[in-house]
């Protein structure tokens, strides 16, 4: 088989696969994975990883900014209560993750 064959198969075959590399990731096509970390979840530090597991799947669920709100709220409330048992500052997040997800359109 002649190099320049060989060369035409390789730039196909890539052409064809770079179009998967460019869907949407975890999350729901937010931005190739939205994440919920310390960045933006109050008390990231005071959970065990099953907790915050269980805390991304209820942001996730959320099905409106309000139903968002609530979850982060009850949340907060939460986080507040444990750090005040700890004797530490909650530290407040950098962003909001409720209006982060409004804003990139992930509540109809």
């Amino acid at each position: 088989m002649k190099l320049s064959h060989i060369a035409a198969i390789v730039l196909l075959g890539t052409t064809l696969t770079l179009p998967t590399f460019a869907q949407p990731g975890p999350g729901g096509g937010m931005g190739g994975g939205y994440r919920f970390d310390n960045s933006n979840t109050s008390g990231w530090t005071l959970m065990t990883e099953t907790e915050r597991n269980e805390h991304r799947q209820k942001m996730w669920n959320s099905k409106s900014y309000d139903e968002c709100k609530g979850i982060q709220i009850d949340h907060h409330k939460l986080m507040e209560e444990r750090a005040k048992a700890k004797s530490v500052t909650l530290r407040q997040p950098r962003y909001n993750a409720c209006d982060r997800m409004k804003a990139r359109g992930y509540f109809k």
